[in-house]
């Protein structure tokens, strides 16, 4: 029991989960699984040939972003992608 109190005076950690936060969780697992849904029926429908698509389209948005982040980089003072537009 006295171990107990020791633990509760060291950590200033705190349980603060407010209905915001478990509503958002459950709007992100909802669209989570309709995405995995729907990926898994368009793998079913075109067979095999859309995993390679998928992973063209990954890359492609992988090299855009790695693009974005170089010209962010590029300027400090730009503290956004918009910013950065804004400017160009």
């Amino acid at each position: 029991m006295n171990s107990e109190k020791k633990h509760k005076k060291k950590s200033k950690m705190e349980r603060g989960l407010t209905n915001r936060h478990v509503q958002v969780m459950a709007i992100a697992g909802t669209i989570g699984t309709g995405l995995f849904l729907g990926a898994g029926r368009s793998i079913s429908l075109t067979g095999p040939s859309i995993v390679l698509v998928y992973m063209i389209t990954g890359g492609f948005m992988y090299l855009m972003m790695r693009a974005i982040g170089e010209m962010l980089y590029q300027d400090p003072e730009q503290h956004t992608f918009i910013n950065l537009l804004l400017v160009i």
